[in-house]
């Protein structure tokens, strides 16, 4: 049997909680008590209907400040007769493996950086600089209110942020094996191409939307959008919908709907890739209309004091060298990184996460505490 570490028992605590987005169901205010206890000042920032909140310890006026990223809200369990245990009882399983939703995306990492700090600052009751909480239980959802709206609140009044550890889930084999030192950009947009309704018998009657978009679609599919660079591949396309026709076979539909979305990194702009879109369509002479969906924009971290802290602790902990990486979707740290902080993502491996039976290795939960704890060393004292 396991026993369990302070990391594992406020793993589980949390996971017992189903907070599945926007409801938090107690694990901020958990989270809050313990940094109360330990001199944080702790800020709750309830945004419509998101929880979220700040804590602030130390010198976090005047710098340098680190701070931790997260949220406690998770995904829907999915079909629940299709787990292997309930997925909300927070087991260890016979192989080691800590079992419930969230445990890798992300309570694991939550619990990790709240026992590490705990350590740190016992240790370490003088440090220098600052330490920060930005925790919300809207990541997983819109995130409208979450993330980005505490970061609108902390820049109007002139927080200060140097550093920060998002605790996502980067980590491929083993934990530590892969930092997350920027995301690409996401830009979506709906496209649709209007024409005219008609009986297929009589084509010269009508303008089928169908017809007329696609030799503009197979060209942006085939557009060469950038190279990307040393940090980020090349931008690209996907399109992910198209709908058109009213279910009846003899109609011409008179309206077509597609949904596509970029993935772009530095090397393009949001207007770049709007006006070069435009000007395909207006090669092809259609009748369209764009909806554009800037969900974020990239964010990149260069090798620098950051890294550099998390890279000697991932090594003094595990032996293991760390690769930096911008790959994978979005993550709040496209908000956060608008502050001019330094942002690195760092968590367990990633391989069960929004699952069926979502786990993870519950003694990589450990080793992530320690380096955790290590950063702290290596940057505040």
């Amino acid at each position: 049997m396991t026993t369990l570490t302070p990391t594992l028992e406020l793993a589980c605590d949390l996971i017992r909680r189903p907070s599945v987005t926007p409801v938090d169901e107690g694990c901020q205010e958990l989270m809050m008590r313990r940094l109360a206890d330990i001199g944080f000042n702790v800020e709750p920032m309830r945004i419509e209907e998101v929880d979220n909140f700040w804590a602030t310890h130390g010198h976090s006026k005047t710098g340098p400040v680190l701070c931790f990223a997260g949220h406690t809200d998770v995904v829907p369990t999915g079909p629940v007769q299709a787990w292997q245990h309930q997925p909300f009882d927070a087991l260890i399983d016979e192989q080691g493996m800590l079992c419930g939703r969230g445990a890798a995306d992300m309570k694991g990492s939550l619990a990790s950086m709240i026992v590490a700090v705990e350590r740190f600052i016992a240790d370490h009751p003088q440090h220098k600089g600052g330490i920060a909480f930005l925790i919300t239980s809207d990541e997983e959802g819109p995130a409208h209110h979450g993330t980005k709206a505490v970061v609108e609140r902390l820049m109007d009044r002139g927080e200060r942020m140097d550093w920060c550890i998002v605790g996502e889930p980067s980590s491929t084999s083993k934990v530590g094996d892969v930092v997350k030192n920027g995301r690409r950009g996401s830009l979506g947009c709906t496209l649709t191409v209007n024409g005219v309704q008609g009986h297929v018998a009589y084509p010269h009657l009508a303008k089928n939307p169908i017809h007329l978009a696609a030799p503009a679609l197979a060209e942006l599919a085939a557009e060469h959008w950038d190279d990307g660079n040393d940090f980020f591949p090349p931008t690209s396309f996907q399109i992910s919908n198209v709908n058109s026709g009213t279910g009846a076979t003899n109609v011409i539909p008179g309206e077509l709907r597609t949904i596509f979305n970029f993935r772009f990194s530095t090397e393009s702009t949001v207007e770049g890739l709007q006006q070069r879109v435009r000007e395909i369509l207006d090669k092809h002479e259609l009748d369209y209309h764009l909806e554009w969906a800037l969900s974020g924009l990239p964010f990149l971290t260069e090798p620098g004091a950051l890294l550099d802290a998390v890279s000697d602790s991932v090594r003094s902990v595990t032996g293991q060298e760390t690769r930096a990486s911008t790959s994978g979707g979005t993550s709040d740290g496209r908000f956060i990184a608008t502050m001019g902080a330094q942002v690195v993502e760092l968590g367990p491996v990633n391989a069960t996460i929004h699952q069926v039976n979502e786990r993870v290795l519950a003694s990589d939960l450990d080793l992530l505490t320690e380096i955790y704890y290590q950063t702290l060393v290596n940057l505040l004292t």
